[in-house]
Formats: structure tokens, sequence, C-alpha cells
């Protein structure tokens, strides 16, 4: 089953050429932990180089590239890589809080950062081989489950709680503080906290805000043309100047500059 592209990317125009991503559903024994597959593809007609920005979800992803496969842990802030000439990467998008049983330490400790896979798989080097030189997409996903399958841990308990607070975060733009989520989880602020860094790789606070910008980006890119004061009010800010300035932060100008090709 192939996905659609959901929120996170700012910034994407390529240049003339070809250029692809898709999102794939994992099968019923891996649901629990991934997100998705992804695949992106490119080639490029020119040899200027293609800047992709994102604002990334609170996960943690296996990325296969040639020669270079790695573990990224949750950037923090703007996610902008160059894509140039031909190439071809894999990933796999973890659940929140998902990946702590493979790492077993604090995810908050590859926050902003990779690590090379082969860290935590030892056979990363064969299976980037094997899923890189699959000849279909839906071969490709079928040997990234195999290996994962062959490398899934003990169930933790802990990864549900995690997931759900996530979860409670993105489905409900009414959390907009942390004590919002302490009730809502019947958990104390301090446990939460500690959960959150071992287990998401980044605080409460932190996640309620990138999922209140992404609130924010949806209405500009539906050319929603709400007041900014009334926008900040609706995601919890205590003012506009605050929401302006997480907003600018993040995304790299105001948001009416954001909004402005939308005119």
């Amino acid at each position: 089953m192939e996905f659609g592209q959901g929120c996170g990317i700012l910034r994407h125009s390529p240049p003339p050429g070809a250029y692809h991503h898709r999102r794939y559903a994992p099968p019923a024994a891996l649901a629990d932990w991934v997100a998705h597959f992804w695949l992106e593809h490119w080639q490029f007609e020119s040899d200027v180089p293609q800047t992709r920005e994102v604002l990334p979800h609170p996960s943690v992803h296996v990325v296969f590239a040639p020669g270079r496969s790695r573990i990224y842990g949750v950037q923090l802030s703007r996610f902008v890589r160059q894509l140039e000439g031909k190439g071809c990467i894999f990933g796999i998008k973890f659940h929140p809080g998902a990946f702590y049983p493979f790492l077993r330490r604090p995810v908050s400790g590859i926050s902003n950062t990779s690590i090379l896979a082969a860290e935590v798989f030892s056979n990363a080097a064969a299976a980037e081989k094997e899923v890189l030189t699959c000849p279909q997409d839906r071969h490709m996903v079928q040997a990234a489950a195999n290996f994962l399958a062959a490398h899934l841990p003990s169930r933790d308990p802990r990864v549900d709680d995690a997931r759900h607070a996530v979860e409670q975060i993105a489905r409900d733009r009414s959390v907009t503080r942390v004590e919002h989520l302490v009730v809502r989880c019947g958990i104390g602020e301090r446990t939460l906290q500690r959960l959150f860094d071992r287990y998401v790789g980044a605080s409460p606070r932190w996640v309620i805000k990138r999922y209140r910008i992404y609130e924010a980006l949806e209405s500009v890119a539906a050319g929603t043309r709400a007041e900014w004061t009334d926008l900040a009010q609706e995601l919890g800010y205590f003012d506009q100047s605050h929401f302006i300035n997480d907003f600018k932060k993040l995304v790299g100008c105001s948001p009416t500059e954001y909004a402005e090709p939308l005119a």
C-alpha cells in the first residue's frame, strides 16, 4: 500500500528531471514498530543541486544509502539536504518511542545527529546491498521488512506509553502545554520528561510546539488567511510575538513571508 506525502516538507523545488518520493505501509508484524517505509530516487538533467528542506517528525529513521547507511535521530531543527545527479535511498521511519528497544540507550543521545547503521545492526552493510539492488519498490520493502523482522527486540510496554503520549499531541490541538499532556497521560511531569528523553528523543514541550507549528503550516498551505494573532491563540501561544519567533526559528522566515508564494 502506498501512502501520501504527509506534512513536514517546507521547500522542495527540483530542477529539470525526475524526482519521486513514495511511502509504503509496513507488514502487520512490524506495524507496532514502523510508521512506514519510504523510497526516494532522483535523476536530474543538470548539475544544479536541489535543496530539499523539511521539518521532521519526532521519529528515528534507518536510512539505506550506497556506502553510507545511517540511523538518524530526531532532528530538532530544519533538516536540509542537497540532491544532485542521480541517486536512490530507502528509509524506515519508526513510530515515536519505538526505536529505543533497538538502541538500548536514551534516544535523546542521537538527537540532531546520526550514527552508522552498523552500530546497531551488525549486518547493515549486507542489508544495504540487498535492499538497494532490488529491481522493484515492493521487493525493496520486503527486503527491508525481512531485515528488521530478524532484529526485533522484546516488547517494552513503555514504548506504547511514549507513542500514546505523542499521538495525544498530534491528534488534539488543544494540547498546547505540558500540563495538558500530564493530565491526559495520568503521570507526573518529571516521569513524562524522563519518558520522552529516553524513548522519544525530544522533550514534551518540543513535541507540542512541533505539532502546533505543523498546524500553522497546514493553515498557510490551505490558503487560510486568518489573523496571525488568532492563529497564535488557537495554537496555545501566549501572544503573537512568541508564535512568530518560534515560526521563524523552525521555518526560517515569518508566517507572512512563508505565505507570500500562495498570494
